[in-house]
C-alpha cells in the first residue's frame, strides 16, 4: 500500500497520471491487483492498494518503464508526502 498527499491544485493532473499508471501496471504479468483510491472526504490523499504475485513481481513493477515515467517522473514530483506499507496476507 502506498499513501501520498498532493496539493489541491494538482488534483486533475494527479488523477490523469494515476489512470495511466494503473492501466500499465494492471498489464504486468505479476500484477494481481492495482487500485488507486481517494480517501473518503480527503481528495488530496491517494491510497494505492497493489498486490503482486510475489516479491520479484513487485520489484519488477518498481523498475518498469511506466513506473519510472508516471510514478517517479510524475507523482513523485507532485507529492507532498509519501508512505509505503508492505502487507502480509493472513489468509
Amino acid at each position: 500500500m502506498v499513501r501520498m498527499t498532493f496539493s489541491p491544485d494538482d488534483r486533475a493532473e494527479v488523477a490523469e497520471i494515476l489512470r495511466a499508471l494503473t492501466l500499465a501496471s494492471r498489464l504486468e504479468p505479476g500484477c494481481v491487483t492495482y487500485i488507486p483510491h481517494y480517501l473518503d472526504g480527503d481528495r488530496d490523499t491517494v491510497l494505492i492498494y497493489e498486490q503482486y504475485r510475489d516479491a520479484a513481481a513487485a520489484e519488477e513493477h518498481r523498475h518498469s518503464a511506466h513506473f519510472t515515467q508516471y510514478a517517479v517522473g510524475g507523482l513523485y514530483q507532485k507529492m507532498k508526502d509519501r508512505a509505503r506499507e508492505d502487507l502480509v496476507a493472513l489468509a
